[in-house]
């Protein structure tokens, strides 16, 4: 059984895929599987897939096909069958580095033995000039928690390497009708409350953002998931020890919750009387999105 499986979320990515399928093909170590999950795709990711599945790549490509739902229903998918001991995403738009999988499986080794080490946490660059994104990982944080970087100064996307087990043993992300969005944040944050993360301060993925995903268009993501949002704010306001912080997540749960049309979000609150106070801010929030989402559809 090989160690590390290296899975992708795709949507009609037929055409920047072959970028994630190029990079692992040049993989120093091929102790890896690739899992492609294909959430729905319309265009020819599926045959672009069926084609490599028959060349001699030196790893195993697995293909599973499910109906469109969101990112994290594929990610749900993902954890169902993936059965190696690592696992990492790497989305259908970026691309590892040529020797990514051998970092990490060599840094691995510092870790494995440690139940306490629930995975590890290493850094993403950007493809235009590789430059690291955010800050990179401090070191000489004993016992790596995300929730303690971010709260002192931490910033931008890092990949996070799990241990299947681990990542396993926590719920699925929830699903919404009608909505197709749930921060990936959410088993982090559970996992984060229990287990540490060995740090790599290196770069296993390069990161190339999309017009036409999620994180381009969160204003109009705010407005089509409203409960998925508001989801993620609950759990941030019970795992998250920082009163500014709270404020902020109440902000935009009164927001989400207006969307959504919830008369009962107060009652459903973890910080009930913060988000009381939250709500005249809660309001012009909303108003906000409305305006800056509008201009998005016009500009599209």
């Amino acid at each position: 059984m090989k160690t590390l499986t290296v899975f992708t979320p795709a949507y009609n990515r037929g055409y920047i895929i072959h970028k994630c399928y190029e990079s692992l093909c040049r993989q120093t170590s091929k102790d890896f599987v690739w899992l492609v999950v294909d959430d729905g795709s319309t265009d020819n990711t599926a045959q672009l897939i069926k084609e490599w599945q028959k060349q001699d790549n030196g790893f195993e490509i697995k293909y599973i096909y499910k109906e469109n739902g969101g990112m994290h229903t594929a990610h749900n998918t993902a954890y169902e069958n993936i059965d190696t001991e690592l696992n990492v995403c790497i989305d259908s738009d970026d691309y590892m580095p040529d020797d990514a999988v051998e970092i990490i499986l060599d840094e691995w080794k510092k870790y494995r033995e440690n139940e306490k080490y629930g995975g590890m946490v290493a850094l993403d660059v950007d493809s235009k000039n590789f430059n690291v994104i955010g800050t990179e990982l401090d070191e000489t944080i004993k016992n790596f928690n995300l929730d303690y970087y971010y709260n002192h100064g931490g910033l931008g996307d890092k990949k996070l390497i799990y241990r299947t087990d681990v990542i396993k043993k926590y719920p699925q992300y929830p699903v919404f009708e009608g909505e197709k969005y749930v921060s990936l944040a959410y088993k982090y944050r559970l996992i984060g409350k229990d287990y540490f993360l060995g740090v790599i301060n290196k770069p296993v993925c390069v990161v190339e953002y999309q017009e036409n995903g999620s994180s381009m268009n969160m204003y109009r993501q705010y407005l089509n998931n409203p409960k998925g949002f508001a989801f993620i704010r609950k759990i941030n306001m019970q795992y998250i020890d920082d009163k500014k912080r709270n404020f902020i997540d109440c902000i935009h749960y009164v927001s989400s919750s207006i969307i959504s049309k919830n008369k009962s979000f107060v009652k459903e609150s973890p910080k009930k009387l913060m988000t009381v106070l939250a709500v005249p801010f809660g309001l012009l929030l909303t108003v906000i999105i409305r305006i800056k989402a509008k201009k998005l559809m016009k500009v599209k």
